[in-house]
């Protein structure tokens, strides 16, 4: 592989804010796409190599030979581009279903591929032909992004972009009915900073009361000074059952050491506790308790303090992936005045589905 632009390179990143930047906030304008949900890829392809990078400039390629063939048919024969591997069901992307395609097992990994394909999306061009785009502005790379992929269909598309704030806040308020992440802003006369937070994201943020179940130590935790590491959180689901939908983990050493203390009088037998059947591989299978091995987890140790369920929090989170807290949750405050029972999937905000196919057009 011989190119302009070589692996490896770190994507360009974002920094959160609150709510969508006027255009003109930033000199030279914005330009605003698109938040998606899946893996952040580089694409680098020279001829009839292709090569998948990840953010962390980890190989992808051979999780996704379904992706590789659609950009072998739909891109240019040399380009650099910066996008993202999605997976949509339904008409609605789907980050469990494409969590499932990183598998060691060659004959899984094609197997998945055949049952579940993935796509790929452009955000970005790095480079095409011989011609290195990284110090060009952004507003000339969405143009020849354009124009290069301007003959590419399904399985590989060009995100949609606009420069108006108000049509941007229309999308971050309908997108996520499609399983979107929320709406980017890009500056349009910057070059493209790999690794640098150039970019400003703005995400949902939404906040629930749930149950605290449970707790896993934090790893630096010694008998001598335990240290609580996450929170196990709760909801009640319509048959009654308390369901793990998440954890909350983000304290000092400080806390972690008094909510250790402060938790000790719920500390109960595990079996006494609705999770009491954790380590029960019939019980994982019939419910997502915590503590469940997972090609992630590998062997880590996922045991973790069953907490009688009488404190409810209320947590800070962005969105649903199916029943459960697509990310960490962000511990709020502690509501003493909730009746943990109450604390259900009812409280959450329902998004109104939106056709992912409304978006790729």
């Amino acid at each position: 592989m011989d190119l302009p632009v070589m692996p490896p390179i770190r994507p360009m990143l974002a920094k959160s804010v609150k709510g969508v930047p006027a255009a003109d906030s930033v000199e030279g304008g914005l330009s605003y796409e698109p938040k998606w949900d899946g893996f952040r890829c580089i694409v680098f392809r020279d001829g009839d190599e292709v090569a998948l990078a990840s953010r962390s400039t980890k190989e992808l390629t051979r999780y996704f030979p379904d992706v590789v063939a659609a950009i072998l048919a739909e891109t240019p024969e040399r380009c650099v581009l910066d996008g993202e591997i999605f997976l949509a069901i339904d008409g609605r992307l789907d980050f469990d279903a494409l969590s499932q395609r990183i598998h060691p097992a060659a004959s899984r990994v094609t197997l998945l591929a055949e049952q579940t394909p993935a796509s790929f999306v452009a955000f970005d061009l790095l480079a095409l032909g011989d011609e290195s785009f990284m110090e060009a502005p952004f507003s000339e790379r969405r143009a020849r992004l354009e124009e290069g992929l301007a003959p590419a269909s399904a399985p590989v598309h060009v995100t949609r972009t606009t420069t108006d704030a108000a049509v941007a806040e229309e999308w971050f308020g309908i997108f996520e009915g499609a399983g979107l992440d929320g709406v980017v802003a890009k500056p349009l006369a910057k070059a493209y900073a790999p690794n640098g937070r150039q970019m400003l994201k703005i995400k949902h943020a939404r906040t629930a009361d749930v149950v605290v179940a449970g707790y896993r130590l934090h790893k630096t935790s010694t008998e001598e000074r335990p240290l609580l590491g996450s929170l196990l959180l709760g909801l009640y689901a319509d048959d009654g059952l308390l369901q793990h939908v998440g954890v909350a983990a983000s304290f000092t050493e400080a806390r972690r050491a008094e909510l250790i203390e402060e938790l000790a009088p719920l500390v109960v037998d595990s079996a006494d506790h609705p999770w009491g059947a954790w380590q029960d591989p019939d019980a994982q299978a019939s419910s997502r308790l915590p503590g469940g091995q997972s090609r992630w987890s590998g062997t880590k140790d996922l045991s973790f303090v069953t907490l009688r369920p009488d404190r409810v929090a209320e947590v800070g989170y962005e969105h649903m992936e199916g029943d459960r807290f697509r990310h960490t949750a962000q511990f709020k405050r502690w509501r003493p005045d909730r009746d943990p029972k109450s604390c259900t999937y009812e409280q959450l905000e329902e998004v109104a589905k939106y056709d992912l196919d409304e978006i790729l057009t």
